[in-house]
């Protein structure tokens, strides 16, 4: 196995490859998203579609396979966030190779041309690997927990850093 970590964007027509990484994020780590395995499973092409046109769906690839993902949407958020990253998930086998920095370092290297400068983000305030992670990749807590709309009774911290690069 290489240690070469690729990053790509990927395109409403690569609908398929965002389909396939976020289900095996959701079947592997479920706990850690907003989102329904149960229900993601039902969507059709065209609900895919329509996330991979509302979403920057950013993969990160080793020999061909693809790893990680995260997805990046362009806002203005709370704390000066310009972007908002959600499901960051890197496949278990592959964690501790530097795949979760390389997709921040994409990000990273395309903040001032895409506005991502600010990046936020939302992590469950029980997830404390996740929280440390983005700690070393600068991110700070800010604000309050905040309880989801999605799954009532759970609980969410933000987390902001400012794009090094910029």
């Amino acid at each position: 196995m290489s240690n070469i970590v690729l990053v790509e964007e990927l395109h409403e027509d690569q609908w398929t490859r965002y389909r396939d990484i976020r289900i095996a994020a959701l079947e592997n780590d479920g706990h850690a998203f907003g989102g329904n395995l149960e229900s993601e499973l039902l969507f059709t092409e065209s609900e895919w579609r329509s996330k991979a046109l509302q979403y920057i769906a950013v993969v990160a690839i080793v020999d061909g396979k693809d790893i990680g993902m995260m997805t990046v949407e362009n806002l203005k958020g709370d704390f000066g966030a310009t972007c908002w990253v959600g499901s960051c998930w890197v496949s278990p086998e592959f964690r501790k190779l530097g795949a979760l920095r390389s997709l921040f370092s994409y990000l990273d290297e395309r903040a001032e041309e895409k506005n991502w400068s600010t990046q936020g983000l939302g992590v469950w305030v029980d997830n404390e690997s996740a929280i440390k992670a983005y700690e070393k990749l600068g991110f700070a807590m800010m604000g309050e927990k905040q309880e989801s709309t999605r799954k009532p009774g759970m609980y969410y911290q933000r987390m902001i850093r400012k794009s090094p690069v910029t």
